[in-house]
């Protein structure tokens, strides 16, 4: 039996016997998808393009890839990554779109930092194969943007191409509680923004023509959309591209935005739809409200999904599929609206979600180790 896990994710402590809520009947369970496999504290599972490996990305600073039931170590940078933060770590990976041609990926980790009063620094890096797609070499790093962090958590992750071939990154507002400094307003600094870069281009990066301050006026040139505390995981739904994000809360709300070029979505200004600090009487601006938003009464700590495109399970096509770190739920929502959730299934110490190739959907239990499968109830 295993025993009691605490751990803290994305803002918020969770304390779990590793089992996880007992199940709700619903149109989905989880069904292990490894064979039995398990994985030191996974945060994010990816597989490679045109390939049938996933690669799961440990927080300690290690990826591994499954195959035919067989779990092989293809990077290992832990004497890179400073992972002893509760938020901090190996954070996300993303296969360039032309991994196939180049063996590109791109990763998002907290390097230790003599200058970070935490140290700690946001280190976004490329890495490249030299055995042909096999493994990844730590001797090929090129870093692209690193950024001290001023405190230890709120150190986002997100890293995701898009279908318009830029990558996209989502950095937390920089921590502790409230945004002390102000950093997700601030359109000056990269704190509590998605960011969105061209890999393929300039030295080390160059800034897509179309990003919202691209001219370098009124803003940092790299920003797509500002105003939040720490998304948690983002994707794009593969039918439409539409950009959907879950956004980590304060002490009361937790919110999934969908987010669109130059939007503000509120922090620290607002919580959700709700005037921050709590109390406040007005709070004008500006502001995209969330589609979906809950209270700490349903969980404490949000993890977003993706749009279910697979076919294995009818009833999910076309809504957005998301859960809670803290309490296990799985909802969905239809991505067209009316956003009305329905709780689909539960799990334990949600992590993040995965998509495979086919659109079916993967998640990840930080406790436990397991990756689970979305498969249909019986």
């Amino acid at each position: 039996m295993r025993g009691v896990a605490c751990v803290v994710l994305a803002g918020a402590a969770a304390c779990s016997s590793g089992g996880g809520p007992p199940a709700t009947r619903g149109p989905v369970v989880l069904q292990d998808a490894f064979a039995g496999l398990r994985f030191q504290q996974p945060l994010q599972i990816v597989q490679a393009p045109g390939e049938s490996r996933f690669f799961i990305v440990e927080k300690d600073g290690t990826v591994q890839a499954v195959a035919n039931g067989v779990a092989t170590q293809v990077l290992d940078i832990r004497g890179r990554v400073n992972s002893t933060p509760s938020e901090a770590g190996l954070l996300g990976l993303a296969f360039h779109p032309q991994w196939q041609q180049n063996h590109q990926v791109f990763v998002n980790y907290t390097a230790p930092s003599a200058t970070s009063a935490a140290d700690l620094r946001t280190t976004i890096s490329r890495f490249s194969s030299s055995d042909g797609g096999a493994t990844l070499d730590p001797s090929t790093e090129q870093k692209l943007l690193e950024l001290d962090q001023p405190f230890a958590n709120h150190n986002g992750g997100g890293t995701v191409f898009g279908p318009d071939g830029f990558l996209y990154l989502g950095l937390g507002d920089g921590g502790s509680a409230g945004d002390p400094f102000g950093n997700a307003q601030n359109t000056n600094v990269l704190f509590g923004k998605v960011l969105r870069i061209d890999v393929d281009h300039g030295t080390p990066y160059a800034i897509p023509p179309s990003n919202p301050f691209a001219s370098g006026s009124g803003g940092r040139p790299e920003i797509y959309a500002y105003g939040l505390r720490n998304p948690w995981r983002f994707s794009f739904d593969r039918a439409n591209g539409d950009l959907w994000l879950a956004d980590v809360g304060q002490n009361a709300w937790e919110e999934i935005d969908r987010i669109q070029a130059g939007g503000n979505y509120g922090w620290n200004r607002r919580e959700g739809t709700h005037c921050y600090p709590p109390g406040t009487g007005s709070c004008p601006g500006a502001f995209i409200d969330p589609l979906v938003e809950y209270s700490h009464s349903e969980g404490i700590s949000i993890t977003g999904g993706y749009v279910y495109r697979g076919t294995a399970i009818a009833q999910l096509v076309g809504r957005y599929i998301y859960g809670d770190f803290g309490s296990g739920t799985i909802w969905s929502v239809p991505a067209s609206g009316p956003f009305t959730p329905t709780i689909i299934a539960r799990g334990a110490s949600i992590s993040s979600f995965g998509e495979g190739a086919d659109g079916e959907l993967y998640v990840a239990d930080l406790g436990s180790g397991q990756i689970s499968k979305l498969v249909p109830a019986p």
